[in-house]
């Protein structure tokens, strides 16, 4: 038997390196407070660089100065960017704080997915910047470029880390909108594709890093289920149409990001049974528990497919 007995802090650390350091203490007679999470291949960069170096590799301090909109980079779980903040009818932003208090605005990148085209853009611009978001990106990219310090986009990935970050420690819902904006942009661009594909590539590779890093929080940073998860598995899946399309169309540069994307496809696939391809039956025989055999037919890809109630219609004018 053992007996915990009190002892200086001093002696406490004499203890500790007579059985070789904290880090064979730790290995030999700790447990990790996530069993699940130490198998992670991705926890390895805890003991090679640091978890949150590998997570921040493009923030920089232009970027914070304008994201915290001061010097001192303060932030709390009730900051928020001004699209973001609730409406209540009746009483204007000023007599919001009277009420709840202010809190600290956060600067995001401005990024409008309502208007995904430049101003002044008609008829048939329109509908290619609200397909593709080429022109969005580069807009976002040129706002920014000041505080790019890692090549074309920089800034953009260092705001995708930092509003990742801010949800992972401070739960912070604006924060995570501006984070699902990033995505919903970047993943729906197909020009840009073509001619950054080493951007492209980068926000992969972060990408990834990212979602092995959202169940550190307990119970998990985000709802990863069919359901839950829904917004991002449909990201993914058109940007996997749109690769595919760039290979037929042999765009130069673009195996880089195929290879980026088979990762983190590999990844959502094994974490999560996620399966972005298309190639799944639709209709089929489906036998009930009292062995009775009746056909069953799934709607559920109609939106992406573009059938059923969401097929194009032709209208005479």
């Amino acid at each position: 038997t053992e007996q915990l007995v009190p002892c200086s802090e001093d002696e406490g650390w004499t203890y500790v390196n007579e059985r070789g350091g904290a880090q064979v203490v730790y290995e030999k007679y700790l447990t990790p407070y996530r069993q699940s999470a130490g198998a992670s291949s991705s926890h390895d960069h805890d003991s090679k660089e640091g978890a949150w170096e590998y997570l921040t590799q493009h923030v920089r301090p232009e970027l914070l100065t304008r994201f915290t909109k001061g010097e001192e980079w303060t932030i709390s779980s009730a900051s928020s960017g001004i699209q973001d903040r609730d409406e209540i009818p009746g009483l204007s932003h000023k007599e919001v704080e009277d009420v709840i208090g202010e809190e600290k605005e956060l600067l995001m990148l401005g990024i409008d997915m309502k208007r995904t085209w430049r101003e002044g853009a008609v008829g048939r611009e329109r509908t290619e910047g609200a397909r593709d978001r080429s022109w969005l990106l580069g807009d976002a990219v040129t706002r920014h470029e000041g505080e790019a310090g890692g090549g074309w986009g920089s800034a953009n990935l260092g705001q995708t880390e930092v509003c990742f970050l801010m949800v992972l420690t401070l739960a912070n819902y604006s924060c995570l909108e501006e984070w699902k904006r990033i995505l919903a942009m970047i993943l729906t661009c197909e020009k840009a594709v073509q001619e950054t594909p080493s951007f492209f590539a980068e926000f992969l590779r972060l990408l990834k890093r990212q979602l092995e890093r959202v169940n550190d929080v307990e119970g998990g940073l985000f709802d990863m289920s069919d359901d839950g998860g829904s917004f991002l598995k449909a990201l993914l899946k058109g940007f996997k149409r749109i690769l595919e399309q760039s290979s037929e169309d042999k765009s130069e540069g673009v195996d880089e990001v195929k290879e980026e994307f088979d990762d983190v496809e590999q990844w959502v696939r094994e974490q999560y049974g996620w399966e972005l391809g298309d190639e799944f039956a639709r209709r089929g025989m489906l036998e009930l528990e009292d062995g009775e055999m009746v056909e069953m037919e799934t709607a559920e890809m109609e939106g992406e497919d573009e059938s059923g109630e969401y097929a194009p219609v032709v209208v005479e004018l």
